[in-house]
């Protein structure tokens, strides 16, 4: 085998290390952090300025400003974030995911094997789940510099090659150094392996002008937004502005200072001029670029949102729904790692939720209004909470064989419940209305006293049922002592009024027929509010607060 031929395998085998020790780094770090990082991020202030502190602080955390920018969407998706929120910590993971290259740059690969070896005793020999998250943590961080080695010796070979100069050369051009970057960053989806790559050639000495390199982190930007794109796609249309925010600012900021740094070159001799090492040149043009771009659109947040809100507009129509017969968040565009995945399932488990509590509701009109129009709607709305229900169970073991966090682990397995006792509550609304269309079809009746211990008890239910729900999708533990009240009170009254029909029964005041169905309505209610208490209840996993 040829000198150059080697060089370019080893050049391969240490790049596919590199991304290879990023990826699993960076996962490391989101089963290490991501649950604390989820709740910040939810409850993020409007406050801008606390919005990119945010963004800021979970990019480092878990190494992945596109892991935030998809949370955040799946989080604007699910009506817990707004959109000026949203655009905040979209700005802060822009700045965030420049602390990798800055690690990069202190060239402390020769102590990868070190990281290497203390990584795999903690993934390996300790049975703790947190111990081996921060050990796979730990090795991906070592595999990523032992990639950074291999490449090094070929790179400073590949250097003096004047043929791959001559390759070099064609990038001189900052328009297609600019695509480079966006192409590249596209495919791998992934800003700071691109940066850490780019950082890497600098270490090894390729003799890649800085003019270049400032460019190709321009385009780079630009590639990050189309991981967020593509995640929004089939989410609502406040997703989708979250979406075109993020894309429009790397535009906007690849626009302005791509336009600075050609008219004023001096900018460049600057970065040059202050830092010696070529290596940390283009860390900190990656920095100080972010930060840039984002000090020069914080002022317009609440003005960029407006636009976000005219470029997208609400359809006149308000076409969006959630009763569609698919799954509008667990697909393979979006859950792209562990963390992601668990949060779309909870936003999947809350829009199967929604339908069901909507349709027991439907139901219940159906009833007292006697109306078999609506009992039919309830039945073909059955048939898509048993469509949510297959496939939400089939993604749900798909996630289980991912590598989750403790608390992750023990969130999915409370979801295979909670999927269950949502599937239950749409097959008690299908019994009702089946008791609507019977009721009709025999012209059965109630007594008065009958008719209002149902409107009572139904009211309550849905009240009931409603604020679990709720409870459920926002995680407020704090609602569970209301809720739990409010379901022993419906379990009092179901057995009060049992015992009052059975007295009118032996009054002869109820006919029979309708009775059974009297009886049967009050069961499926009560089991109703048994499975929302469930539901609600789930919200105490291990480290959450205690109800008491």
């Amino acid at each position: 085998m040829s000198p150059a031929l080697e060089s370019i395998f080893l050049v391969i085998g240490g790049l596919g290390l590199f991304l290879f020790g990023m990826k699993m780094m960076s996962n490391g770090l989101e089963l290490i952090a991501g649950d604390q990082l989820q709740s910040i991020i939810k409850r993020v202030t409007s406050n801008r300025f606390s919005a990119v502190a945010v963004g800021i602080v979970a990019t480092i955390a878990i190494n992945s400003s596109t892991a935030t920018t998809i949370m955040t969407v799946s989080f604007v998706n699910s009506g817990m974030m707004n959109l000026t929120q949203a655009i905040g910590i979209i700005m802060g993971a822009n700045v965030g995911t420049t602390f990798s290259a800055q690690l990069i740059a202190f060239k402390i690969d020769q102590i990868a094997p070190v990281f290497i070896f203390v990584g795999i005793v903690m993934h390996l020999f300790f049975k703790k789940r947190s111990i081996k998250n921060i050990g796979y943590a730990i090795l991906g961080f070592g595999i990523l510099f032992f990639g950074v080695t291999v490449m090094g010796g070929p790179l400073k070979g590949l250097a003096n090659d004047p043929y791959f100069n001559v390759i070099l050369t064609t990038f001189e051009n900052p328009i297609l150094s600019i695509l480079a970057g966006f192409l590249f960053t596209a495919i791998i989806q992934s800003s700071s392996a691109t940066m850490g790559i780019l950082v890497t050639l600098h270490l090894s000495g390729v003799p890649i002008p800085f003019a270049t390199s400032a460019y190709i982190i321009l385009g780079t930007n630009i590639g990050t937004s189309i991981t967020t794109v593509i995640a929004s796609i089939p989410a609502n249309r406040e997703s989708k502005r979250a979406a075109l925010f993020h894309i429009m600012f790397d535009i906007i900021g690849t626009t302005v200072f791509g336009t600075l740094i050609t008219v004023f070159p001096g900018i460049l001799e600057w970065f040059k001029n202050v830092w010696a090492e070529p290596g940390r040149q283009v860390a900190m043009f990656h920095t100080l670029y972010n930060f840039a771009t984002m000090f020069l659109l914080l002022a317009f947040v609440p003005y960029v949102a407006q636009l976000m809100q005219k470029i997208v507009p609400i359809k006149s129509d308000g076409a969006e729904t959630i009763y569609e017969k698919k799954l509008m968040y667990l697909d393979e565009k979006t859950s792209q790692s562990p963390s992601i995945a668990v949060v779309n399932a909870h936003l999947e488990l809350c829009r199967m939720g929604k339908i069901a509590n909507e349709n027991l509701a439907l139901a219940i009109e159906s009833f007292s209004g006697k109306d078999v129009d609506k009992a039919k709607k309830v039945l073909k709305n059955e048939k898509i909470i048993d469509y949510l229900s297959h496939n939400i169970a089939i993604k749900l073991i798909w996630i289980n064989s991912m590598p989750l966090s403790g608390y992750e682990a023990e969130r999915l397995g409370r979801m295979f419940q909670i999927v269950s006792d949502m599937e239950r509550i749409g097959d008690h609304a299908e019994n009702i209305a089946e008791y609507t269309i019977q009721m009709e079809s025999n012209e059965l009746k109630f007594s008065e006293a009958a008719t209002e211990e149902l409107k009572e008890l139904s009211e309550l239910t849905i009240s009931h049922t409603t604020k679990a729900l709720n409870a459920f999708e926002n995680e407020d533990v704090l609602q569970l002592p209301a809720i739990n009240a409010m379901e022993q009170e419906i379990d009092r009254l179901s057995a009060k009024f049992t015992d009052n029909h059975i007295d009118r029964l032996k009054a002869t005041r109820c006919e029979p027929k309708s009775g059974v169905i009297f009886t049967d309505m009050i069961s499926d209610l009560e089991r109703s509010a048994d499975h929302a208490n469930n539901i609600a209840f789930s919200l105490l996993l291990e480290g959450k607060k205690s109800l008491h």
